[in-house]
């Protein structure tokens, strides 16, 4: 084609060209199938296919000066170019052939049947040369055009598969980062758990570095690695299925509650049987407390039976538990750790990975820093799992600081039970100091006959003053009646003169008040070491207060005291004036004894026995709240009506005498030994005192009242309405 054209007739216008031309393209052929070939083949027989067009390209340059020096025509050296030509074909079809083998030829079926057609044509092209130069590069151009036209068919093909493979690229990164905000939103979720407790904050992660240690240490590859981190950080998950009261106990668990805490590996592995995108996450959480002897729990699995995975959890787990502090006790010490895990290994832990863990704390690589290490190659936000960590521990304390608040009791100001023990187990791993157990005496007495009102001023009184002398020390209510005080870095003679103070300060304030004049205080106290068990401590101060209440009440004694004290060998050489003292003081009241329906029946019972007896004359009074003519009965103003005809009975009687409510609208009131023309006297200064106290007339107490005792004649009820309507008003 190039010899037919205008440009080669203009240049070279002999006619003869032609067919050097048809030469030339004959010896030069095998360069560009052979670069077409290597192109197709992704350079896999470069060196050969490059040394053959280095001798395809030299025999041309031969050729040529022996063309142009007039020693030898192409004609004449055009058997050379076709042996190098048949080397190449022989050579191209070769490699093809290795590539059919090895299945490599399926992505470029279709450029090997267009590159054999080409070559055929180029076949065809440089035999027919000794023939005929009339269809000189025809079947070369055809070749040419065929290769082209199959490059552009490959072209569409590879832009296609570039774009497909760009897109299950981008498929899989947004799976990857599927997967990452998984992890990392389950990883959140272990770690508000923790955030709900100050001490256990961090665990997760620092178990899953631990974890990655060993598992780098035993050779472990890193998907392996990545995997078990994973898992790890989830071990602990079951727990939010455990109540916070449970979990944050600062005492010594009951056999019921350890027996909930267990339940935690269950409840993890229940919540994590469908997480796929971590291998082994189920096994770690449910099987990290397992034994190596057998003896753990919840399966009981022994050795080999227990996965690895949970097998090198259980001691990286075990590990941070000692290294870290809790309420009831600090961090213990390295030496003691490595004694432990060094005793249990083959027993807790298997010895292999105990092994293991022991010489990276002989190396000291236990070091964790405070920040994750990325879970892939991904590029992520810097620290993004540690900020999301540091909020939801902000979040977790604000809410802690806001149960703090509506934790304290509000009648006495303390701290509830269960904070005030955390606080008090807290402070004793810190500082020696004296636990004192304190009670309230006769508050029940007080309630009985006073009214809960009563028995509330005195527990709000001593609350006040603990909250007024606590100091650096922290109290609580520990009950009904019962405070806990823990005073730290105090001797025994400044608890002493605390504990003087404060019971005379409490006889000071009760003084002022009537009702609460029988209430007195009790104490037992423990001197307490630092990191002294708080439930040990707790049980001798509560002895010591046992030892108080049996030996006259109203005073305080050191637990530490009793070993040196003589205890009396039997109960018959108490001292009996102690004891009448102590029942005289109990049973100190102003008033009337008021008493529930069923104690009244008791007491009515035996003062009836009495009166046979002795033939005492004793009355049954029943007090009536009749509602007044054309007026309406409201709820509020029965209760209070009744409360202050209560308290009128309660002051205008004598201190003999019982009275109970007996209805909605009712009383009843023993009289003891008193003389029937005294009654309406009696029974006016009540009514006296009732107007006195409730201004309104919506309701007029009435009374009657009969003998008790069975001997008495039998006599109708004697009923003084109309002397009561006539004489008895309003004041």
């Amino acid at each position: 084609m190039l010899g037919e054209s205008k440009l080669r007739q203009l240049i070279v216008p002999n006619p003869s060209a032609l067919g050097t031309l048809c030469f030339v393209m004959i010896m030069l052929v095998p360069i560009p199938v052979l670069f077409y070939a290597d192109l197709i083949q992704q350079g896999r027989y470069k060196k050969p296919y490059f040394y053959l067009g280095c001798a395809a390209f030299g025999n041309f340059l031969i050729c040529l000066v022996l063309h142009l020096t007039g020693t030898a025509d192409f004609i004449e050296t055009l058997p050379g170019a076709h042996v190098i030509l048949a080397v190449t074909f022989f050579l191209v079809f070769l490699t093809f052939c290795l590539d059919m083998r090895k299945k490599e030829y399926r992505k470029n079926k279709l450029v090997l049947i267009g590159l054999i057609i080409a070559m055929l044509a180029i076949a065809i092209e440089s035999i027919s040369t000794y023939f005929v130069v009339l269809i000189s590069g025809l079947f070369i151009g055809v070749s040419m055009l065929i290769l082209l036209f199959i490059n552009i068919i490959r072209t569409i093909k590879n832009v296609h598969t570039i774009e497909m493979h760009r897109q299950k690229e981008e498929l899989l990164k947004r799976k990857r980062q599927m997967e990452k905000i998984s992890l990392q939103m389950m990883q959140t979720f272990s770690t508000t758990i923790e955030a709900k407790d100050e001490y256990t904050r961090g665990h997760s992660h620092r178990v899953a570095e631990y974890s990655a240690l060993i598992a780098q240490e035993m050779g472990w590859n890193r998907s392996e690695i990545v995997n078990l981190r994973h898992a790890a950080h989830l071990h602990d998950i079951g727990k939010v299925g455990i109540p916070d009261i449970i979990l944050n106990k600062p005492s010594k668990l009951t056999n019921e509650e350890y027996a909930v805490i267990k339940e935690h590996t269950v409840i993890g592995a229940e919540i994590l049987k469908n997480v796929s995108i971590i291998n082994h996450v189920t096994e770690v959480a449910r099987s990290h407390h397992e034994r190596y002897d057998g003896h753990g729990y919840p399966d009981g699995l022994k050795g080999e039976e227990i996965p690895i995975h949970a097998r090198i959890v259980a001691v990286a787990d075990s590990y941070d538990a000692m290294n870290s502090r809790r309420i009831y006790r600090n961090s213990l010490p390295k030496e003691t750790i490595y004694e432990e895990i060094r005793k249990n290994r083959g027993t807790q832990f298997d010895p292999e990975i105990a092994d293991i863990f022991l010489r990276l704390m002989d190396k000291n690589r236990l070091t964790i820093t405070d920040t994750y290490l990325e879970i892939d190659d991904e590029p992520a936000l810097p620290g993004m799992e540690f900020e999301i960590s540091n909020f939801i521990s902000n979040v977790m304390n604000t809410m802690k600081s806001q149960e703090e608040v509506e934790n304290f009791d509000l009648l006495t100001g303390l701290p509830m039970r269960n904070t005030g023990q955390k606080m008090i187990a807290q402070l004793m791993q810190e500082h020696n100091g004296c636990l004192i157990f304190m009670d309230m005496d006769n508050l029940k007495k007080i309630n009985d006959i006073y009214g809960h009102k009563a028995g509330d001023r005195a527990l709000k009184a001593l609350g006040a003053l603990l909250s007024e002398h606590i100091g650096n020390s922290v109290g609580c209510r520990f009950g009904g009646d019962e405070f806990l005080l823990f005073v730290p870095d105090a001797g025994k003679n400044e608890i002493s003169e605390l504990m003087e103070t404060l019971f005379s300060r409490f006889d000071s304030e009760k003084k002022k008040d009537f009702e609460i004049r029988v209430a007195s205080i009790s104490a037992g106290l423990c001197m307490c070491t630092k990191g002294d068990s708080f439930d040990e401590c707790s049980s001798k101060a509560d002895k010591a207060l046992y030892y108080v209440k049996q030996n006259g009440k109203h005073n305080f004694f050191f637990y530490q005291q009793m070993g040196n004290t003589v205890f009396p060998v039997s109960s018959v050489a108490k001292d009996l004036s102690l004891v009448a003292k102590v029942l005289r003081n109990s049973g100190n009241y102003s008033g009337a004894l008021n008493l529930n329906y069923r104690e009244f029946s008791k007491i009515y019972e035996y003062i009836n026995q009495l009166g046979e007896r002795h033939k005492y004359h004793c009355f049954l009074v029943m007090v009536t709240m009749e509602t007044a003519p054309d007026s309406m009965m409201y709820i509020e103003n029965i209760e209070q009506a009744l409360e202050y005809m209560e308290e009128a009975i309660r002051h205008k009687i004598r201190r003999i005498d019982v009275c109970t409510r007996y209805s909605a609208l009712q009383y009843l009131i023993i009289l003891f030994e008193s003389d029937e023309s005294q009654i309406p006297k009696v029974m006016d200064r009540i009514f006296i005192q009732y107007y006195k106290l409730y201004d309104k007339r919506d309701f007029i107490p009435k009374y009657e009242y009969l003998p008790v005792n069975e001997h008495s004649e039998e006599t109708n009820p004697q009923n003084t309405s109309d002397h009561l309507n006539q004489d008895i008003h309003p004041v």
